[in-house]
């Protein structure tokens, strides 16, 4: 088990360590962003959607490539492109050429979480799925914390440029040492047609089960991940009156509560469900954890406390526990596109989610100060809480033959 996890589990988690640090380092360097190139809360917005966007995009495609040719192969070469677009947005001087930037990063990661997944579902036993998965997404949570006060650290010593000219070094490295160390399990590709495999997507977005869950986890993840990769740094500033400093300091300490919540989730969900708690269950009380916190933030109940926000990090993996229920509910020759046909709903949603959120908050004046006021905090991430509830109570009825 520690040999697989050694040649399995951590050249992908390399990827997926990658993966979150460039999702969320615009959290850290909007300032910067906004004085040299003079961008917009909506500028912003959509600047970090494009990542999602290309990500979204890639999601189908991806399935297939997964089950016909396995993760290996799938990531390491993925990888290379969002070196090209660490490149590309290092030498960026306006919002398109970031933008194409950002979207060649979202394109080279998409597969980062998806191909994890399709790998541990072929190495390592059901009932351990959990639970793996949970350590395993603990490495984007370290991403994610790289992406706070070491990345403020790092912007003392250089530039923004220079930070996304080391980043496409270090991916080449992981792409490389996924190609080479992580091996391949024999009889685990398909071999029918391409045509075959896409036509095998109408199993997948035809099932019931699928609609139960699609419609809380794209919407719980969207406000996850635009807050946690965007909005919460300027929510702080804004709201809260925190110094960058601080800020920076908030935003590391939400990365190191998802990253124990991954880990503290998964290890729960295992326990659980060795005692016959329903997996679903786990999900749906995990969750509304997760809505509750969100309603303090949008109602600004204690709005410079640390508490919303480590909380909030604890409570995000749980939609995520979805992924588990499709890879046990579909065959193993369907994984692959089960997992990224929800991952494409996901980050559809997110690319919206994250634009319509300065879209939004560009709705009222500026504060004296240059920030954003907070009524257009409220309305944005209220707007999509809304949201969340509705999908939530969709949830809470189960399909006819789902598990409940």
């Amino acid at each position: 088990m520690l040999r697989l996890v050694a040649v399995v589990v951590l050249p992908f988690a390399g990827g997926y360590f990658l993966s979150y640090l460039y999702r969320s380092t615009n959290a850290i360097i909007a300032p910067q962003l906004v004085t040299e190139i003079g961008l917009s809360a909506g500028d912003l917005g959509l600047l970090t959607s494009a990542y999602f966007f290309a990500f979204a995009a890639v999601q189908l495609p991806l399935g297939v490539l997964l089950d016909r040719f396995g993760p290996r192969r799938v990531q390491s070469a993925l990888l290379l492109f969002a070196a090209l677009g660490a490149v590309v947005f290092a030498g960026g001087q306006n919002r398109e050429t970031l933008a194409f930037g950002r979207a060649l990063i979202g394109l080279g990661v998409a597969g980062s979480l998806m191909s994890s997944f399709k790998a541990i579902t072929i190495w390592f036993p059901e009932r351990r799925w959990p639970l793996i998965n949970g350590c395993f997404m603990a490495m984007g949570g370290l991403g994610a914390v790289s992406a706070t006060v070491p990345l403020e650290t790092a912007l003392h010593f250089t530039d923004w440029r220079g930070v996304f000219h080391a980043l496409a070094a270090m991916t080449v490295c992981v792409a490389a040492v996924i190609f080479i160390c992580v091996p391949e399990k024999p009889g685990t590709a398909q071999s029918s047609s391409l045509r075959h495999q896409f036509l095998e997507l109408r199993e997948i977005y035809g099932d019931r089960l699928f609609w139960r869950f699609a419609p809380i986890t794209a919407a719980a993840l969207a406000v996850n991940m635009s807050v946690q990769s965007l909005w919460a740094g300027p929510w702080l500033r804004d709201i809260a009156g925190l110094p960058r400093g601080a800020v920076a300091t908030y935003l590391l300490i939400l990365s190191v509560t998802m990253t124990i919540g991954f880990v503290l989730s998964g290890a729960i969900t295992d326990l659980l469900e060795r005692r016959g708690v329903r997996l679903t269950h786990v999900l749906g009380w995990g969750t509304a954890v997760f809505l509750c916190v969100q309603a303090a933030i949008v109602l600004r109940l204690d709005p410079a406390a640390m508490w919303p926000w480590v909380v909030f990090g604890l409570s995000m993996y749980f939609p995520i526990l979805t992924f588990t229920q499709l890879t046990r509910h579909f065959p193993p020759a369907l994984t692959g596109r089960a997992i990224t046909g929800l991952n494409l709903l996901i980050f559809s949603t997110v690319f919206i989610t994250q634009y319509a959120t300065g879209a939004i908050i560009d709705l009222w004046p500026l504060n004296a100060d240059g920030g954003y006021r907070a009524i257009a905090y409220s309305a944005a991430f209220g707007f999509f809480l809304v949201i969340q509830i509705i999908a939530f109570a969709w949830f809470l009825i189960p399909a006819t033959g789902a598990p409940d």
